[in-house]
């Protein structure tokens, strides 16, 4: 039987980054991944013959520059292309409002449509850089250990002086107020035109089951704004694909000795009288460890793999109290050449389109969560990411990669099949039809990933693309559990890193990277 210092389950991001990180301070380190290869949500795939695609993620909206720094991820050949246009809300009569790097320009693009909000815009754009200073020093934190907060933990949460040494205590008034915030809320203190408030709430809804109407849609739109440095709808293409950049990672992990296995399925932890002391894979080979990290989600980790009899029945039940309520779909289309949206050139084609008129559409949209039916027109995002990497379609022809909110997990009197994805298919076609007329005659083949798919393939919950809802009440200390936010579960030498953890979802790697910090403490 193999023993190893630490064993991480799980090959996806932040398991990774923890992994890393643990090898660099001398730990031998062995991390199993149950697929094919290593990356979880930032994977890329061949989906139909000679196309390929980025599973779930086409663009990453922040990496911690602490990871960026202690893995020196760009010495491993990661390389990052953000675009001067991050952007482009969609409008059917060709009348698009174009987010750019620069706030002048986004601002001139306004005004075609509001000169008051054009004039108002530079202003909003730094008020969301100031709050999510608040976050940026908060994601870097442990959350401390409620309810009993001793002179340890409040010292530990002294970086949090900072914003306010920056921005006062205002500043703080205002991060607090707008956290809890829903969108039409925020947008009536800004914006009067309906594209406008539509395109900037959609940060808000990102990969959530809720509507722009719901409380702390606030807190989400900051959370999607971290590190952006005033860039509103930043966003950051990798060169290769998303999946160069778990690649970039695990070549970090492998000059420090770590040891990776794919196509090693883990079927459960052990433990025994309260203590963890390795892995068991379905192969029925086993692994002792001094400690064992789960990257999966806190249902996968604890229900699934530890099982509920090792539980105690007060942590059970914060487990069963977790939100997941995945409700987000992707689809993949190979096209036969590139498609002509109008009013866009072909040189603005390589950024991210979204198709939402206005917050009434996007909440009128998300009523089908509450009723547990596909949306007639679902709110989608999309991309063409074969623009950026040519090597993803064969020549003169383009993928466009589609995110799709709301396709409920959830269904009420029916289950998710291949006519109910045909279905969503033909409904995201025709979403997509008001601004590619001809988008039909272009589609070669496709791939829909449902819900039910993406918790098959990747092992989420629900297909909660979060491990877990981003809402205010499983947040820092409340995230995933309160016994567990500090990324050591009740479990002794158990630990938790994946996007369950704080800070939360996105291709980031800080959970991985405080986890770490935790476990080496």
């Amino acid at each position: 039987m193999s023993r190893f210092d630490i064993i991480v389950v799980g090959g996806g991001l932040n398991s990774l980054v923890t992994a890393s990180m643990l090898g660099k301070a001398g730990k031998k380190v062995l991390v199993l991944e149950a697929r094919d290869q290593i990356g979880g949500l930032a994977s890329t795939s061949e989906f139909a013959p000679g196309f390929k695609c980025n599973d779930i993620n086409d663009v990453v909206k922040w990496i911690d520059p602490r990871v960026m720094k202690q893995l020196n991820l760009e010495s491993y050949g990661l390389e990052l292309h953000s675009p001067d246009l991050v952007r482009i809300a969609l409008d059917t009569q060709g009348q698009h409002i174009v987010f750019h790097r620069d706030p002048n320009e986004t601002a001139d693009s306004i005004a075609n449509h509001s000169e008051k909000d054009a004039k108002a815009w530079k202003a909003f754009t730094e008020y969301i850089d100031n709050l999510t200073y608040f976050l940026e020093k908060l994601y870097e934190l442990t959350p401390p250990k409620l309810p009993n907060i001793g002179l340890k933990e409040a010292f530990s949460m002294r970086a949090m002086l900072s914003p306010i040494r920056r921005h006062g205590t205002r500043g703080l008034v205002d991060f607090m107020r707008v956290a809890p915030m829903m969108m039409p809320e925020l947008m009536d203190e800004w914006f009067e035109n309906e594209l406008l408030r539509a395109g900037v709430s959609t940060a808000g809804i990102h990969h959530l089951s809720f509507g722009p109407f719901a409380a702390a849609t606030g807190l989400n739109l900051l959370h999607q704004h971290v590190h952006s440095k005033g860039v509103f709808h930043n966003v950051h293409f990798i060169k290769g694909g998303t999946s160069e950049l778990p690649n970039a990672v695990k070549l970090a992990a492998e000059s420090v000795n770590v040891e990776i296995r794919t196509n090693s399925k883990v079927s459960a932890i052990h433990v025994e009288n309260g203590v963890c002391s390795g892995v068991t894979l379905e192969s029925g080979e086993t692994f002792q460890a001094d400690q064992v990290v789960s990257g999966l989600d806190p249902q996968n980790t604890f229900i699934k793999l530890v099982g509920p009899p090792k539980l105690n029945p007060t942590f059970a039940t914060q487990l069963r109290n977790i939100n997941y309520r995945g409700s987000t779909a992707r689809i993949h289309f190979a096209l036969n050449a590139l498609p002509e949206i109008k009013g866009v050139t072909e040189d603005q084609m390589g950024t991210i389109f979204s198709a939402s008129p206005s917050i009434e559409y996007l909440e009128r949209t998300s009523d089908s969560v509450k009723y547990g039916r596909l949306s007639e027109n679902p709110f989608v995002e999309f991309s063409i990411p074969s623009i950026l990497n040519p090597t993803f379609a064969p020549n003169g022809k383009h993928v466009l990669s589609a995110t799709i909110q709301y396709a409920p997990y959830h269904l009420r009197g029916m289950n998710w099949s291949e006519e109910l994805k045909n279905k969503l298919k033909n409904n995201v076609v025709n979403v997509l039809g008001n601004y590619i007329p001809e988008i039909s005659s272009l589609i070669e083949s496709s791939l829909v990933l449902s819900p039910v798919d993406l918790e098959r393939q990747f092992g989420l919950t629900e297909g909660n693309l979060n491990h877990g809802e981003m809402t205010l009440d499983q947040f820092l200390f409340m995230r995933p559990t309160i016994s567990t936010a500090q990324y050591k579960s009740p479990i002794e030498n158990l630990y938790l890193c994946g996007p369950g953890t704080h800070p939360g979802g996105g291709l980031h790697g800080a959970n991985g990277f405080n986890a770490a910090r935790e476990i080496l403490k």
